[in-house]
């Protein structure tokens, strides 16, 4: 049997990270961060414990790469569902329900989240975060800002605190009303984006399926 090619390799450890990534994800979900271990992230995926160590450093890297990457792919799919549009307003609305959307539908991966950003090591470099950081410019850019390295650190600081405030235990802010105060900052319309209990708002997704946040494309040897 001739050896596998660099380029087959180079795909195979690519499926193998991101399958831990989705685990991670699920994992965390399901039991929040302290119950789940590094153990269990291998078990799901399908991985050696000891793989874990090769792509991540520890535990929270791994989950905050994990989350990042669930962000960047569901901000992508809001910023290009139907009816695809160009509009910097409309996008910038896309990418606040985007946001908000996870945090209501996923405040137990997203509490965790936030509160590994307030660790020592605060935001982990990985290509994830770069990813979404890309996203949150590019949607900055194309709203009108004249100055994207200004406007982006603060519209990504708006957008954690309005997370923080909707996941702090015992006196959390609804999801609408803090949507409603990003939208009258950057002077959107209520209509824009995707309307809390209008036919574009799916609802819950608790519970769906993630794999298509982590899938891979087929790429020949």
């Amino acid at each position: 049997m001739s050896p596998r090619s660099a380029s087959v390799n180079e795909e195979l450890r690519r499926r193998s990270r991101e399958r831990l990534l989705q685990a991670a994800v699920e994992l965390v979900d399901e039991h929040g961060f302290e119950a789940t271990t590094l153990a269990d992230i291998a078990d799901r995926a399908g991985s050696a414990r000891g793989l874990v160590s090769y792509y991540f450093p520890g535990k929270r890297q791994l989950v905050q790469s994990a989350v990042h990457r669930l962000m960047h792919r569901t901000l992508e799919e809001a910023l290009e569902r139907e009816p695809h549009t160009e509009d910097g307003r409309e996008r910038l609305a896309r990418a606040i329900d985007a946001i908000l959307g996870l945090t209501r539908d996923r405040p137990v991966l997203m509490r965790q989240h936030m509160a590994g950003l307030l660790q020592a090591e605060g935001f982990v470099p990985c290509p994830e975060q770069r990813r979404l950081a890309e996203l949150l410019s590019d949607t900055v850019a194309r709203y009108g800002s004249h100055d994207v390295t200004a406007d982006y650190p603060l519209l990504r600081a708006l957008l954690m605190g309005a997370v923080y405030a909707a996941l702090v235990p015992g006196a959390p802010m609804p999801v609408p009303t803090l949507r409603a105060e990003l939208f009258q900052r950057y002077g959107l319309d209520w209509e824009q984006g995707m309307p809390p209990g209008s036919d574009m708002d799916t609802g819950s997704d608790q519970g769906q399926d993630l794999s298509r946040f982590f899938a891979t494309e087929e790429r020949s040897e």
